[in-house]
C-alpha cells in the first residue's frame, strides 16, 4: 500500500506489484550471471576466449562447458520471465472503499486481462478490519478485511513487512471509514 487517495466518500490504496527495486536488481544480476555462463560454455565449445577475465579455454566442453551452457540457458529463461513479470506489473492493484456506491473493491493485476482478480463486496457485508502481527524469524504484518460469508481477505501487499505505525494507521483509517470494529490490536 503506497498511495492513499482519500476524498469525502472514497478511500483508495494503491498496491505496488512486481515493479520493485529489488526485482530490477535481481533481474540485472541474473542477466549478468546468465551471460557469463553462456559465454564460458560457448568459449569451451569454440575454443575462443570470449571472457577476458577468466580462462574458459581450459574447460572441456563435455561435461563442464555443456553444464555451463545449460546454466546460461536456464538463467536466460529466468531473465525473460522476470522481465515479463516486471513489464506487466504483476500483482499491482488497489483497494477501494466507496461510500457513494456502497462497495468495496479489491483489484489485483494478473498475467493478462482475463487473469485479473477483481473482488467487489457491499460495505454492509464487511464485518471487521483485522490486523495480524507476528514477530520472530519470519515476521508477518498483514491487514485483512472480514467479509460476511467469505472469511478474511488480505489487503496488504506482498514483500517486506510494513511498519507497525503505518499498519495501525491504515487499519484504523479503514475501520473508521467503514464504521466497523478493528480486531487484533
Amino acid at each position: 500500500m503506497v498511495t492513499t487517495k482519500s476524498q469525502s466518500n472514497v478511500l483508495r490504496y494503491d498496491i505496488i506489484g512486481s515493479r520493485r527495486f529489488s526485482n530490477y536488481c535481481f533481474a540485472v544480476i541474473v542477466a549478468i550471471g546468465a551471460l557469463g555462463f553462456s559465454l564460458a560454455g560457448l568459449s569451451s565449445f569454440l575454443k575462443i576466449d570470449l571472457l577476458p577475465l577468466s580462462e574458459p579455454l581450459q574447460l572441456e566442453f563435455l561435461p563442464q562447458g555443456l553444464a555451463l551452457s545449460f546454466y546460461g540457458v536456464a538463467g536466460t529463461l529466468l531473465e525473460i520471465y522476470l522481465l515479463y513479470v516486471i513489464a506487466i506489473d504483476y500483482g499491482s492493484g488497489y483497494n477501494e472503499f466507496d461510500r457513494n456506491s456502497g462497495k468495496v473493491t479489491i483489484f489485483r493485476r494478473g498475467r493478462s486481462k482475463n487473469k485479473n482478480i477483481e473482488l467487489t463486496y457491499k460495505i454492509a457485508d464487511v464485518q471487521a478490519v483485522r490486523v495480524e502481527i507476528r514477530n520472530g524469524l519470519n515476521p508477518k504484518r498483514a491487514l485483512y478485511l472480514r467479509v460476511k460469508g467469505k472469511g478474511d481477505l488480505p489487503l496488504s501487499e506482498v514483500g517486506q513487512p510494513i511498519s507497525l505505525t503505518l499498519l495501525e494507521d491504515r487499519a484504523a483509517e479503514i475501520a473508521k471509514f467503514l464504521t466497523v470494529p478493528l480486531e487484533g490490536l
